[in-house]
Parts: structure tokens; sequence; C-alpha cells
């Protein structure tokens, strides 16, 4: 039983960590915490560096949470890099956080959270910041 988290630095990852934290040690599970920066990208916003991953596992740590960061990089298509790695590590749960964004706002970026939600095979954990 493995716990995936879609993380990003920004509040509603943080949100996420907490949560999945929490949940992993309610069921006794351990957690992988994916950080996905876009390939061909220069030190993207989205990319965390080595002190958030020594931060990140010592919180977990500190949860009585096994856990485990990994950036594979991915090319367009996150969504599909989040779920690869869900059938990858037999993960019974994904945890992502959400942010408020508006109607248009969707239609023109997409949302990847909502796809998430519709194309994983595996229940989905959303959390606000």
């Amino acid at each position: 039983m493995t716990i995936l988290i879609g993380y990003l630095p920004a509040p509603e990852g943080e949100a996420a960590l907490e949560t999945a934290f929490a949940e992993a040690k309610l069921r006794n599970t351990d957690v992988i915490v994916i950080n996905s920066p876009r390939r061909g990208t220069a030190d993207s916003v989205t990319a965390i560096h080595q002190k958030d991953t020594e931060r990140i596992l010592a919180q977990a740590a500190d949860c009585g949470v096994s856990a485990r960061v990994e950036q594979p990089a991915h090319e367009d298509d996150l969504v599909q890099t989040l779920n690869e790695w869900a059938e990858k590590e037999n993960a019974d749960l994904i945890v992502i956080g959400l942010r408020k964004r508006s109607a248009i706002g969707k239609f023109i970026l997409g949302s990847q959270a909502q796809r998430i939600l519709l194309e994983a095979e595996v229940p989905v954990l959303t959390v606000k910041a």
C-alpha cells in the first residue's frame, strides 16, 4: 500500500503533504512525493531542491511515516506522468492540493487537477491550502 503525493512548492503542496502524511500514518503505509518539473525548462518554479527534499523527508519522519521524493521529468503531460507512477508503485491513493481558479482560467490553461480526478485509476484526495 502506497500513497502518492503530487507536490508543488506552494501552499497547496504543503497542504497535500500534511494531509497525505496523516493518511499514511492512519493506514500504516509509505508515501512517495512526486515533484515533476517539465523537461527542458531551466530551474522551473515547480522544481524542488535538495534542502526542500530534506525538509519533506524530515517532516514525514516527524509524522512517523516512511517517505521518498522522486522528480521524474515530464514532457507535456504531467497527468500521464503521475498516473504512470501510481500504476508503477501500486498506489492506493493520490493526494493533490487544489487552488481556486476561475472558469475562464480553467478553459484557457486547462486544469491538471481535474484531469487527475477524471483519469486516475485510484482514489484521489484533494485538499485546499
